[in-house]
């Protein structure tokens, strides 16, 4: 009796902590693409100090990266929403298109900026990806995690 009740307590705490978790996903209110970009440019005035000219040249390129970001997130829920997964062949295109983006982007930037201006660009953009890894890791290590302690579960 007293196993029966320890289970169905343990089966209730992991549906509310599924459905809490489900619940943090909408932050809030989304920005228009236009505010991201204002933002953003003036992140990048903060950090690497740059002149009006930069700023001027640097907001279409941010605004053209955020309208693609937003376009392959749509595209990508709507995917979703009927169940489809991308072909090997569309993840390759995908990828590459994205690949291409980024080097496009990285060469109108060193254009743009000065050479000590692009050396900090470099540096926070690896740090960005090196913080984009590490969520990624916790979230293995948390998937992991909880496949081991339902594993043990079981054979209790």
């Amino acid at each position: 009796m007293k196993k029966i009740i320890g289970i169905v307590v343990l089966v209730f705490v992991f549906t509310l902590t599924a459905q809490a978790q489900k619940k943090r996903g909408n932050k809030g209110p989304k920005m228009t693409v236009e505010q991201h970009t204002e933002l953003a440019v003036k992140r990048m005035t903060l950090a690497l100090d740059l002149s009006d000219k930069q700023q001027n040249q640097i907001k279409p390129l941010i605004k053209a990266q955020a309208e693609e970001r937003k376009a392959a997130m749509e595209k990508r829920k709507e995917a979703r929403k009927s169940d489809t997964k991308p072909t090997a062949d569309e993840m390759y295109a995908m990828q590459s298109k994205r690949l291409d983006a980024q080097i496009a982007f990285k060469n109108s930037m060193k254009k743009i900026l000065n050479d000590e201006q692009f050396e900090k660009f470099e540096k926070m953009n690896k740090g960005r990806k090196m913080k984009g890894k590490m969520k990624g890791k916790m979230k293995r290590n948390k998937k992991d995690m909880k496949e081991r302690r339902m594993a043990k579960e079981k054979r209790k």
